[in-house]
């Protein structure tokens, strides 16, 4: 190789909400599929090395990487600074939100002295694999290679050779240098034309007005906006639907093959990330993620998946790019999600609860939908007893997972509250027997009376972070001493340094039969501060979020995972089911504030 990728806490996020890139403190932009999330990418160096293409605009000599970045604030406009011996030079990053064609803006900004830049751009598409015929016309350059087609606009020419186009130019204080990067369809011969600055402006606009909507106003605002941009920038704008991350394969474990590919829709989100939308004050957001879903899952009930594409794809089959060597040698490298087959019996809890909480959070319903909902309950009580993957898409046998079993509990438990509460029709004795028998059951099986905790599954000794969501879902309540047992043996026996694991990946039976490990679970560690300030635990859990918010790299961003021993992130970046239970767990902590104040405290 000649280059490896940086750590992820090296990347800042831009995007135009139908597709996103990552950029390095070095100035190089690293990944980005286009036109869409779920498209092959024409910068692939993250999974390999620069030959799988990239995009460098930095200083030409001294120091590789900034000095400094940020977020403009309250946008997704991103400023890196270098300060060199000739001068400072400042480049700005951001994608438009999109009217026509997707568009990268890169303005070099002098900032004093004069100061000698480089740019190189290598163009592979499908994933580093392709690379394109590349010919001029007029002032633009343009790559093309089976459907894609990149143009490229500069006052800067840039000169091929082996494979890569680059040239070295020189910036002076106050002057503002565009490089604009747009994509079409290869059979269109004009690319749409874009003025760099006023689009620079309209982007910055956008971003600070949809800001000014967020509804939160506590001690950790700036921690929170950062995060709904996060959520704002994965949403696929024309559907409403919210990747989980906009990458694939970044490694749980650093040269494990614990690898997967994020840019798709989970319904394991759902609740959460509707709820966080609709707190902040995002209602128009939360009502297409609803929509979304509730188009993605239109059919028979027995064949609903845990994950849908941006679109509502169903087919999401899992393939590897053999070519690619790997986030730092993390093999394979996947293409789809094999998961998108497995069955989980969480996901009708998943949707009956989100359906639920968007009506009763006043988002206007269709009687269709509660058609839907009927439907997805009559099959669950032909269906509930049976084992399954469980939440985690485990790779193991089937078993009966106890959060399973208590989403199962929540899909009947709203059911019987959408007629008690909102005058739907349907069996309400027969659905509060159903809600019952699940109760009683998960009680007598999935709870170990001896350690007073429940369990992964039924019969199982080990646990699972997912029990901390037994009396979030409304299960039992956070009073009930097994909550509270199951909450200190997750503390006691899944935390490592300080965060919490999604269970023990180091034992012989464990559930998803995986070699090797995996970082914390930054959501689940989330989970728990929330867990611990629900029991009266808050100094416990402020602590616990101070030290997931230090996390975060200098731009604000979270991956999946932490790896405590290395001390580094890990994992798809950034990811949604990170940042939204950042979100709730903040809200929360600041309602704490709010009721305390009330008290004269």
């Amino acid at each position: 190789m000649s280059r490896v990728s940086g750590r992820l806490e090296d990347y800042a996020l831009i995007g135009d909400m139908q597709t996103a890139a990552l950029v390095g403190r070095d100035g190089s932009i690293e990944w980005l599929c286009l036109p869409d999330f779920d498209s092959p990418a024409c910068f692939s160096s993250l999974l390999g090395d620069e030959q799988n293409g990239n995009w460098w605009l930095r200083p030409a000599s001294g120091e590789t990487h900034a000095t400094r970045r940020r977020y403009r604030t309250d946008t997704l406009i991103l400023e890196t600074e270098w300060e060199t011996d000739e001068g400072a030079v400042r480049v700005i990053d951001f994608m438009p939100p999109r009217g026509g064609k997707p568009h990268v803006v890169r303005i070099v900004e002098g900032v004093s002295g004069s100061v000698q830049m480089s740019t190189e751009l290598r163009l592979r598409f499908d994933y580093g694999n392709v690379v394109p015929w590349i010919h001029r016309s007029g002032t633009e350059l343009v790559a093309v290679a089976g459907p894609d087609s990149v143009w490229l606009s500069s006052s800067i020419p840039l000169e091929g050779h082996n494979f890569v186009h680059d040239s070295t130019f020189t910036v002076s204080a106050g002057q503002r240098i565009p490089f604009i990067m747009t994509w079409h369809p290869s059979h269109e011969e004009e690319s749409d034309h874009l003025d760099a600055e006023k689009a620079l402006s309209r982007t910055e606009r956008f971003w600070r007005d949809w800001v000014d909507t967020c509804a939160y106003e506590g001690r950790y605002r700036d921690a929170v906006v950062r995060s709904l941009i996060t959520l704002k920038a994965l949403t696929y704008r024309p559907t409403g639907g919210i990747v989980a991350a906009p990458t694939s394969s970044l490694p749980e474990e650093i040269g494990g093959v614990r690898n997967w590919d994020y840019r798709y829709c989970w319904l394991r989100d759902a609740t959460i990330t509707l709820e966080a939308l609709i707190r902040s004050g995002y209602t128009e957001e939360a009502s297409a993620w609803r929509e979304w879903l509730v188009r993605a899952v239109a059919g028979e009930p027995q064949h609903m998946q845990i994950m849908y594409g941006i679109r509502g794809e169903r087919r999401l089959s899992e393939w590897e790019a053999d070519w690619l060597p790997g986030y730092e040698n993390s093999r394979p490298v996947r293409i789809g999600n094999a998961a998108v087959g497995q069955y989980q019996l969480d996901v009708y809890g998943e949707v009956m609860d989100v359906l639920h909480l968007a009506r009763r959070s006043g988002l206007h319903s269709s009687e269709h939908i509660w058609g839907l909902q009927r439907s997805l309950v009559n099959y669950l009580e032909w269906c509930w007893d049976e084992p399954d993957e469980g939440l985690w898409e485990v790779r193991g046998p089937r078993q009966h997972f106890v959060h399973s079993k208590v989403m199962a509990w929540v899909a009947a438990d709203r059911a019987v509250r959408m007629i008690e509460d909102f005058g739907k029709e349907g069996p309400l004795e027969r659905w509060r027997s159903l809600r019952d028998t699940i109760h009683a059951e998960v009680c007598e099986y999935g709870y170990d009376a001896k350690r007073n905790t429940f369990t992964q599954y039924y019969g199982s000794h080990e646990l699972d972070a997912a029990l901390l969501l037994i009396p979030e879902v409304g299960f039992l309540p956070y009073s009930d001493p097994r909550v509270v047992g199951t909450i200190e043996a997750i503390r006691d026996e899944l935390m490592v340094d300080g965060f919490v694991l999604r269970y023990r990946t180091d034992r012989e039976d464990t559930a998803d039969r995986l070699p090797g490990s995996e970082g914390a679970f930054l959501a689940c560690s989330f989970w728990m501060a929330n867990a611990l300030l629900s029991i009266g635990r808050e100094k416990e859990a402020r602590s616990l979020f101070d030290r997931l918010l230090a996390l975060r790299n200098e731009v604000g961003l979270l991956a999946e995972e932490f790896d405590p021993e290395a001390g580094r992130l890990v994992g798809n970046f950034p990811q949604a089911f990170s940042h939204v239970p950042l979100v709730t767990t903040a809200l929360n902590l600041s309602r704490h504030d709010g009721y305390r104040r009330g008290k004269g405290e």
